[in-house]
């Protein structure tokens, strides 16, 4: 048939329903970049089977990988602050003296929009190499209305250069430039640079950070009151270092995803199952701050809370670029399981960013898939460091 390819040979872990939704001696029908028919290759209907044909000889085939939570546009890298680290200086420290968010707020500035473009390309390689067909990418480093727009023009870019999808997310409140009353720069700067990006066409999504360090639920609170007059779902970094009501809020306002959530509360995840929202955890940040606190990973299980998984790759606290080392690390830190890790860089990442046309095998999705050179599902968040991805799939392209 042309214009028609069947994948042959494979074991496809469909991630529908519980668990991998595994199908063995399976065959996959792509069709216009979308999937067809997924079943026992016994039982292909004969309409297909003249179609162009891709053995792949037993191997495992995923929904490809989605990153729900990247910061990959930005300029510079804090290893110094790595180091200050390692000498005993925590990440409220570091963040109060000037480093931070706010260090990598100059060296954003100060780059050029095809610098930011180059070294954000050689992230998103990285990430494609490991399967990753959907990359969450926030601004957040700008601060004022010119960075901001900068870096999701960037942003945009990488779906253009590379054979991948971007889902962007406005993060102006992400901290207060040095120096600057909070509620001055919400008022003064942020919801301008959010209107201006919207009008643009920049912006997939809003977030903002709660925290200490950074805004407090109500200051939150007026961003998000923007985004919704502008018709944008929000997001939320959420009870990552202590609670301030973050998960809370992002229930109250139906929020996509409340991701970090190490100090979320059984009650967070009761009101965030109410709201349908995702419990995104980032154990390369939990790791790399050397936090204790672990998310409340039973409560968001008896609650029916979806979670998702992502890398947090960002200069600062999770300089991290494998999904693989994030679903391991989740397993390892966290206590998921493997078929939770797998989930929660599929579908459940999926949810997380409000699509519904991937992280699923199933007929109507998008024909972005992974195969890999393993047999057993498990064995993705089994390694350390390895990366068996055998070849992409992206819209239906080998």
């Amino acid at each position: 048939m042309p214009g028609t390819r069947l994948i042959t040979q494979v074991t496809a872990a469909t991630m529908a329903g519980e668990g991998y939704g595994l199908v063995h001696d399976a065959a996959i029908v792509i069709e216009d970049m979308r999937i067809s028919w997924v079943g026992r290759e016994a039982d292909l209907p004969q309409t297909f089977a003249t179609a162009e044909r891709s053995a792949m000889d037993g191997r495992l085939v995923t929904p490809a990988l989605i990153d729900c939570h990247t910061h990959i546009v930005h300029g510079g890298n804090r290893a110094r602050e790595f180091e200050m680290r390692l000498e005993g200086a925590s990440y409220e420290e570091i963040a109060r003296a000037g480093g931070g968010i706010v260090s990598t707020v100059a060296a954003t500035r100060e780059a050029s929009e095809a610098e930011l473009l180059a070294s954000a390309l050689n992230r998103a390689d990285a990430l494609i190499a490991q399967g990753v067909a959907v990359i969450e990418v926030k601004s957040g480093y700008g601060l004022d209305t010119e960075t901001e727009l900068k870096m999701l023009r960037v942003a945009r870019q990488i779906a253009v250069q590379r054979p991948v999808r971007v889902v962007t997310s406005f993060l102006g409140a992400h901290a207060a430039p040095k120096g600057m009353d909070p509620d001055i720069y919400i008022d003064e700067i942020c919801l301008p640079a959010l209107d201006a990006a919207h009008a643009e066409g920049l912006v997939d999504a809003v977030d903002g950070f709660c925290e200490g360090i950074a805004f407090d639920p109500a200051q939150i609170a007026r961003v998000f009151d923007r985004a919704r007059a502008l018709g944008l779902p929000v997001k939320l970094h959420a009870e990552q270092l202590s609670n301030l009501g973050g998960a809370a809020l992002a229930a109250q306002y139906g929020a996509l995803s409340a991701d970090h959530v190490e100090y979320a509360t059984g009650a967070d995840a009761q009101a965030l199952a109410q709201a349908g929202s995702v419990a995104v955890l980032l154990p390369g940040a939990f790791y790399t701050l050397h936090e204790a606190q672990k998310p409340p990973v039973a409560a968001f299980r008896n609650h029916g809370v979806p979670i998702a998984v992502a890398t947090d790759w960002n200069p600062g606290s999770s300089p991290m670029g494998s999904v693989l080392l994030a679903m391991n690390m989740a397993c390892t830190l966290f206590g998921l399981t493997p078929a939770e890790a797998l989930a929660g860089t599929t579908k459940n990442a999926a949810r997380a960013l409000g699509l519904d046309d991937c992280g699923e095998i199933a007929i109507g999705k998008r024909a972005d898939l992974a195969v890999w050179d393993v047999t057993d599902p498990a064995e993705l968040s089994y390694g350390i460091g390895i990366n068996p991805l055998h070849r992409p799939i992206f819209g239906g392209s080998i």
